[in-house]
């Protein structure tokens, strides 16, 4: 009991050498082991095995010296080292990236825009620097119409003749200024697809519903293509749009056999008002053409006539000229031009002699039809010409 009369923590108050049994606790109670220290010994090994592994030497807890001695480990030189290295690795993992061909990267300095990065091997110092890479030439596709955008997004359409269509159609796009594309955008794939809505039942709301389902179809989705495109252009998206497939537009399921059965007679109308025009063409192309030859040949009879009688005036008056310079003469010759308008054709007999016992010629031959009518003549032609030659 004398060797614990320090007091209640064993703390005796002998100096070195005395009858306390050789412990030196002269600043009280100590934790228990060797001293202080060793628990932080034990920590700092422990982290230089770990160390040790990472650089590529052997775990395990502490092994037992060569010789006796004690395993300091890697001393704090090349632990510094090993640990630069590391870090100097994974900062240049970090700091350089690869963009491909088809991909655009945006650098970011301290957050803002900084420059776009090309395709290969691009250098952005982290953390100063970062990026983000974005695919510009692949062709992305947003689906409008038919249910692809939800419950909300059915396609249906109202036409300017109080028609509804089921619109499905497609915009195809992709990114053309990838800095545009990454900041003024939140939703690109929503943006698209709420301009290219908005820009169709634009369209459909002009349009009636016939030229719709039957012709104007790539009229449609051209106009579609430069409208979304001018839109997405005023809100600086960054996006160009390629091309916009329209794929159907069909009556909604409710109506489609009635409306089936009103095109079906509309076509039938259609084919009988067509069959009518024909028919109306060919009569009235008929009717102008006779009326034309008619026309013609009133003028044809019209001008005939007035030629005979121009000519038979410029005739007379010529007649009358010449009756007034020489009347005799004329009248002569106007005896002689009457008598062979009126002889010409006509069986004549000439008879050389002229006597009062001249018997009736009787025409043989040929002239045996006309004999009766020969007979007068000759007897006529004789009398004639005794008359002429006793003139």
């Amino acid at each position: 009991m004398a060797g614990n009369s320090g007091g209640p923590w064993g703390g005796g108050s002998g100096g070195s050498g005395g009858s306390g049994g050789g412990n030196d606790n002269r600043g009280g109670w100590r934790p228990p082991g060797d001293g202080p220290g060793n628990d932080i010994d034990e920590l700092m090994r422990k982290g230089q095995q770990k160390l040790k592994v990472l650089l590529g030497g052997r775990g395990g807890g502490p092994q037992a010296p060569i010789g006796g001695g004690r395993d300091e480990g890697p001393g704090p030189r090349v632990i510094g080292l090993g640990v630069a290295a590391v870090l100097l690795l994974l900062w240049g993992f970090s700091s350089f990236y690869t963009v491909r061909p088809e991909e655009r990267s945006v650098e970011l300095f301290l957050g803002k825009f900084y420059r776009v990065g090309m395709p290969g091997l691009n250098f952005a110092p982290w953390p100063v620097v970062t990026y983000k890479v974005i695919p510009t030439t692949g062709e992305r596709t947003t689906d409008i119409g038919s249910g692809q955008g939800g419950a909300n997004d059915n396609g249906l359409m109202l036409t300017s003749d109080q028609n509804i269509v089921d619109v499905h159609f497609q915009v195809v796009w992709n990114v053309d200024n990838p800095e545009k594309f990454l900041f003024n955008l939140a939703d690109p794939t929503e943006t698209v697809r709420a301009v290219s809505e908005s820009a169709m039942r634009d369209i459909i709301a002009r349009t009636d519903l016939a030229p719709i389902l039957n012709k104007d179809r790539g009229e449609i989705s051209a106009q579609l293509q430069t409208n979304v495109q001018k839109t997405l252009d005023s809100y600086g998206a960054g996006i160009r749009v390629i091309r916009v497939n329209f794929d159907s537009a069909d009556p909604p399921k409710e109506v489609i056999d009635s409306f089936r059965a009103v095109q079906a007679a509309q076509q039938q109308r259609d084919t009988m008002v067509n069959e009518a025009q024909a028919y109306a063409n060919k009569a009235i192309g008929a009717a102008k053409g006779q009326a034309a030859q008619t026309v013609q040949e009133a003028e044809g009879y019209k001008a005939q006539v007035v030629n005979l009688a121009q000519g038979d005036a410029s005739r007379f008056d010529s007649v009358y000229q010449s009756y007034q310079k020489a009347p005799e003469v004329t009248r002569r010759r106007m005896y002689i031009d009457a008598m062979e308008s009126v002889l010409t054709g006509m069986p004549k007999v000439i008879l050389d002699g002229v006597g009062q016992n001249v018997l009736p010629y009787l025409p043989l031959g040929g002239a045996a039809a006309t004999a009766g009518m020969g007979t007068a003549t000759g007897t006529m032609a004789t009398g004639t010409m005794a008359t002429g030659a006793g003139k």
